[in-house]
């Protein structure tokens, strides 16, 4: 986990076709200290990592974040009101890139919505 203590997989269930998984954000960590002190909110490059170590866990192999496209921040999450998200990730593989599309959710709020590809890393 490059942000360590950020969040915690409070469940994962990962399928033919990629990976669900509840995680809870840290209010308390540092990162919201500066983002923002007295409005918190989740920063966008620390959702992609979080989706990228999502996609590491599940193909147990190490990745580089080689393209971002389509990348939509809906909603805010406040970790002080929306500590558990929802992350869905539709993960294939073509010619050895890896093709990730993203919905994060909290309640019935769509909050992120992604589409990237990695490349492994050797």
């Amino acid at each position: 986990m490059l942000i360590e203590g950020l969040y915690t997989v409070q469940t994962i269930e990962k399928n033919e076709q990629g990976v669900k998984a509840k995680v809870k954000i840290h209010k308390e960590h540092e990162v919201f200290k500066g983002h923002f002190p007295d409005s918190p909110v989740m920063p966008g490059v620390c959702m992609i990592q979080m989706i990228k170590e999502l996609t590491e866990q599940n193909l147990d192999q190490k990745l580089f974040l080689n393209k971002a496209s389509n990348v939509k921040f809906m909603a805010i999450i406040n970790p002080e009101v929306n500590a558990l998200i929802d992350l869905a990730l539709t993960i294939s593989e073509e010619d050895g890139i890896i093709k990730v599309k993203n919905v994060t959710s909290y309640d019935d709020t769509v909050a992120l919505k992604l589409n990237a590809t990695f490349k492994k890393q050797h």
